[in-house]
């Protein structure tokens, strides 16, 4: 113990004296003069604005740059990070309509490019500076076109300048959605200013490491994350879009992973206006994500029920979806959810059993909280999760114990849903596997469930709940024979069932909204377990 403390010690020693030096580095006139080699060439692709339409977030009424105060902000040292990212990344541009003056947007820009002409570890932040040089370039109508040569040099001088460092720093990222941003300005950057050596090629290869890297071989994201998925697939299309307008070839492993990812993402929105809430997604209305496909001419079909480890199902008025998947690698755990065979029930469009959701900010407890199991609609064992996570010093977490699915089982037929699974998150700290099967009736709107604990090997006494968690909107009663709720919800009726163990409900928390959180009810089933295998029966139904 005492030579393995001893060597993380050492570690931590050498890493904190390579990050001095490496800091000591990137702000040495050596390594300036590094990534000041450009060409002298001048931007010549200049790509349409409106294909970032599924990127950008901007209201549709444009402002006039004149609406701003921009000229003395490079200086404001005091300003708050959210703000700081988002005046740096030079997004706002977007929301500037085109009788802005040139004249008035290039000085602005003319003014931050004396001010950071030079790295520097906040304004040069891999995902600020992509986002800058996606921007800058984007907007070429108001940011470069008919200004005069002495600018133009400066323009296309800083962006390649910003693209060497980015080239040199892309792979220390340790978040994969800032590298494909960055991959993203690299290839945009060998585009526009034709330098196929230097900034095409190497993008469109590290393109192809970050899909070979991120994807599974049915190419959806290791993560399991759905939120994941839309950023990706909006980001592919781009990449393809620029490449097509710009009229260069396509690979056809891009081709390929936007054919894989729509087909996902087809299966998961299919005839929906509420959102899944598994491992790391929120409510989200994707009606303008929609129409930037078929305005680009995507369409995307799938007529499986099955993808990433989830199983989708739809019927005229009710649909269901279920986690049958496993834990992702430690390495695409971020945002990962220990809801291991939770599940959904949409109903005419609305939810009504739902996951709490995620809280996004990992530097805010509830983000910890909103990873628990307890916050899924699936059984808790010695209130503990399925999955265990540990802190990273950036305060997100990482889980540390995989939990597999075994005994995966799926039959559909036309009035008749069944899902089974298995999973052995419980095995190791308690002797026990956890076995679910859920029937389902569309027709009747009619849900039985089966939980088993089925003992691997003796124990002490432990209890168990198993929660299902309801739409924030929904009221619940209680029946005095204890052994059904009656729920009312979004004008619908819905009766819960259980007879064996104790069934009640409780006032919880709901993620569905970014950085948000509302009570809601849940019912939970609970009791108190030993040395023989115990089964759970619980019945939902409509009440028509």
């Amino acid at each position: 113990m005492i030579l393995k403390n001893s060597l993380i010690y050492i570690n931590q020693f050498f890493f904190f004296i390579n990050s001095k030096l490496r800091k000591f580095y990137l702000k040495s006139n050596i390594y300036n003069r590094k990534i000041s080699k450009t060409n002298s060439n001048h931007l010549e692709y200049k790509p349409s604005p409106s294909l970032l339409d599924s990127i950008i977030k901007y209201k549709k009424n444009k402002k006039n740059i004149k609406e701003f105060s921009l000229y003395e902000i490079w200086s404001d040292n005091k300003i708050n990070d959210n703000d700081f990212k988002k005046l740096n990344s030079f997004f706002w541009l977007f929301t500037l309509d085109l009788n802005s003056s040139k004249k008035e947007v290039q000085s602005v820009i003319e003014n931050w490019i004396e001010k950071n002409i030079n790295y520097n570890a906040r304004s040069w932040d891999t995902d600020i500076l992509s986002k800058r040089i996606i921007s800058w370039i984007s907007n070429s109508k108001i940011t470069y076109e008919n200004s005069d040569d002495i600018y133009k040099s400066k323009f296309d001088y800083l962006i390649k300048k910003q693209l060497n460092h980015l080239i040199n720093e892309i792979n220390r990222s340790k978040k994969i959605d800032d590298k494909l941003i960055g991959c993203a300005a690299i290839i945009l950057g060998g585009l526009s200013f034709n330098e196929k050596l230097k900034y095409l090629d190497y993008g469109l290869s590290l393109l192809k490491r970050i899909i070979k890297f991120t994807f599974d071989v049915e190419g959806f994201p290791k993560s399991r994350n759905i939120r994941q998925l839309n950023f990706y697939l909006r980001y592919f299309i781009l990449i393809r879009e620029w490449l097509k307008e710009s009229q260069n070839e396509i690979p056809d492993y891009l081709n390929e992973i936007i054919f894989l990812l729509g087909q996902a993402y087809s299966l998961i929105n299919k005839d929906l206006d509420a959102s899944y809430f598994f491992n790391g997604n929120t409510n989200s209305d994707n009606l303008d994500l929609d129409n930037y496909f078929k305005r680009l001419g995507y369409t995307f079909k799938n007529e499986s029920f099955e993808v990433g480890g989830y199983v989708f199902l739809n019927d005229k008025k009710l649909s269901f979806a279920m986690d049958l998947g496993p834990s992702p690698e430690k390495k695409f755990s971020n945002n990962y959810q220990a809801g291991t065979l939770s599940f959904e029930i949409i109903s005419n469009g609305e939810k009504f059993i739902s996951n709490s959701g995620y809280f996004q900010n990992y530097k805010h407890q509830l983000n910890l909280i909103s990873k628990n199991t307890a916050c899924h609609n699936t059984m808790v064992i010695n209130n503990s999760s399925s999955s265990q996570f540990t802190k990273n010093a950036d305060g997100s977490s990482l889980i540390k114990n995989s939990t597999k699915i075994l005994n995966k089982n799926i039959q559909i037929n036309k009035n008749h849903w069944v899902m089974i699974g298995e999973h052995d998150g419980y095995l190791n700290r308690f002797g026990v596997i956890h076995s679910r099967k859920i029937e389902c009736f569309p027709s009747s709107s009619k849900f039985i469930g089966t939980d088993k604990i089925i003992k691997k090997k003796k124990s002490k006494k432990m209890n168990f709940e198993i929660r299902f968690h309801l739409n924030p909107e929904a009221r619940v009663m209680k029946t005095q024979d204890k052994t059904t709720i009656y729920v009312d919800c979004k004008n619908e009726g819905w009766k819960f069932k259980s007879c064996e163990y104790n069934i009640d409900f409780e006032t919880g928390l709901f993620f569905g909204h970014k950085n948000k959180f509302l009570e809601n009810q849940n019912i939970v089933i609970s009791g108190i377990f030993e040395n023989e295998d115990q089964e759970i029966n619980w019945e939902i139904e409509k009440m028509v």
